[in-house]
């Protein structure tokens, strides 16, 4: 079966960081992007940052860029997002998802497989 699991959400004043880890299985890991998608309450789904499959290259919203950090290890099946200087608007239920093969990976619809969320509060 198919698994993204992220984690390492949680509450943390703004100013502060938050590392959140998206765990993959049942699937060929290194020939997939992996996204971080966001939902706050009332809001869209947003794109926030993805890791290409092939080059390892990365993207950014922009606002998020200068704060947030993609990395992945293919050895370990995993992906990690390192948030600093953490806003209070930063705050919304975060998803890692994969997609194979060419396409847009700041859109929800050019992925194939999502995990259940990890839940990012910001206070102020």
């Amino acid at each position: 079966d198919v698994q993204l699991q992220a984690c390492g959400g949680g509450l943390v004043q703004a100013g502060g960081s938050l590392r959140l880890f998206c765990a993959a299985s049942g699937f060929t890991f290194d020939d997939y992007a992996i996204g971080w998608f966001r939902q706050a309450p009332g809001k869209e789904r947003e794109g926030v940052s993805y890791i290409s499959s092939s080059d390892g290259s990365t993207h950014y919203a922009d606002s998020v860029k200068g704060r947030f950090t993609i990395s992945r290890d293919n050895a370990k099946n995993t992906v990690w997002l390192q948030m600093n200087t953490l806003k209070p608007e930063d705050t919304a239920v975060y998803s890692c998802a994969a997609g194979l093969g060419f396409g847009d990976y700041t859109i929800p619809g050019s992925y194939d497989y999502w995990g259940q969320g990890t839940l990012v509060t910001v206070s102020s």
